[in-house]
């Protein structure tokens, strides 16, 4: 049982993403009426963007490049349970969207790594004289 929490301590923050992704995914849906399909689309699309920039940002774990596939795969039984079947096009457009908002994730979090490098010699911090 020990070795399950060092895994889920390992992947809380990718678990912690994913779940809020699932919560928008099916529990969002419940709050919309019928007239505001769009619009939660839309929120959906942006939501689904904004956590892939966060997971490629924040994870240095090699589990983050599975996120759109993930992403992609869970959207499915939601069209099932809130929409019909001409809605599963839609998988492709989380697939599409969250491999965007990891790789800018990734770039922002190279960009980071580099700049917190740049402040530092050889490992050591670099102090000020005088």
């Amino acid at each position: 049982m020990n070795g399950g929490v060092l895994i889920m301590k390992k992947y809380l923050k990718e678990i912690l993403i994913l779940l809020i992704q699932l919560f928008m995914f099916y529990v969002f849906p419940l709050f919309a009426g019928p007239t505001d399909v769009m619009g939660m689309i839309v929120l959906l699309i942006l939501a689904t963007l904004l956590l892939s920039i966060l997971i490629g940002s924040i994870s240095n774990l090699k589990v983050k490049y599975l996120y759109p596939i993930i992403i992609a795969i869970t959207f499915v039984p939601s069209v099932f349970i809130y929409y019909n079947e001409t809605a599963l096009i839609h998988s492709l457009w989380y697939l599409a969207v969250s491999s965007f908002g990891l790789i800018i994730g990734m770039v922002i979090h190279k960009l980071i790594l580099k700049s917190r490098k740049s402040k530092t010699f050889k490992g050591y911090p670099v102090k000020k004289i005088g």
